[in-house]
């Protein structure tokens, strides 16, 4: 079995973690898949689609600042900062094209860098994400929500937090609560700062409607059925501004798709890339 380097890179001044599978065939022009996770979360999320995947593709994924192996700055945590580590990590491993399959936050910077460095992706893959800014009726909550876990840790709102990331059919599954279990693990782990300047620049975003209908890479939106976070509308919005871009619902399924139906979520996937890559 291949095994996952897990390394750390300085992109912009700033180490950026990641893991990397490596080369599978020993081949230079062996295809790339780039993963950016979602918030509150960590590269380790796309274990799944990865374990599949690595068999074809060189499997990268990025942490981002705060989250995972990255560790806490003092700023850069808004999507215009993370786009350019994205872009400085493809560009100092030698990557470009690659194929981007980004979830939530991953997706907010897919589709930036899809659109402002369009040379660097050879496809886009969008989950469980949305082009325009934070929807206001939600921003106290979430706020509220961020300094429950700066202060007291993320057992505090547990719940409440599951509710809004996983969809009930997965919260329901009593197989489902040892990964709930590890993911709060995981974020209890991290800089509560770190994650509540994450928070911040999540909700904080600007919108990128107006760029994204250049993007001129094959892409793929899906999204949960169940989704609290991004409504399937704001989702399938995607497909308006994005031209030719492919729409999926993963049904049974809320804002973390790749962990809820990995299965799923891997086929879509592997179909989507074979499609690309011919």
């Amino acid at each position: 079995m291949l095994s996952t380097i897990i390394r750390t890179i300085e992109v912009n001044g700033v180490p950026i973690g990641y893991t990397d599978t490596g080369d599978p065939n020993g081949r230079s022009d062996t295809p790339v898949i780039v993963f950016g996770h979602s918030l509150l979360f960590g590269s380790w999320m796309f274990r799944a689609q990865i374990a599949v995947l690595r068999e074809h593709y060189r499997c990268i994924a990025i942490d981002w600042r705060g989250q995972g192996g990255t560790q806490p700055t003092q700023d850069g945590y808004d999507m215009d900062t993370l786009t350019a580590d994205a872009v400085g990590l493809i560009r100092a491993l030698g990557l470009a094209p690659v194929h981007w399959v980004g979830i939530g936050m991953g997706g907010f910077v897919g589709q930036r860098v899809a659109a402002r460095h369009g040379e660097l992706l050879r496809s886009l893959t969008l989950l469980s994400t949305s082009a325009g800014s934070q929807d206001r009726s939600k921003v106290g909550k979430y706020t509220r929500l961020t300094w429950a876990v700066r202060l007291f840790g993320v057992d505090a709102v547990r719940g409440k937090v599951a509710r809004l990331l996983f969809g009930p059919a997965f919260l329901a599954d009593p197989a489902a609560a040892a990964t709930i279990d590890e993911w709060a693990e995981r974020l209890d782990r991290v800089d509560r700062v770190g994650t509540r300047r994450a928070i911040r620049g999540a909700i904080g975003r600007a919108p990128a409607d107006r760029e994204i209908s250049g993007i001129t890479a094959p892409t793929l939106v899906a999204v949960g059925a169940d989704d609290a976070v991004t409504p399937i509308a704001d989702a399938w919005r995607l497909t308006e501004l994005i031209p030719k871009a492919r729409f999926e619902v993963i049904e049974k399924a809320g804002h973390c798709c790749v962990l809820e139906q990995p299965g799923v979520v891997t086929a879509l996937v592997q179909s989507f890339l074979a499609d690309v890559d011919g």
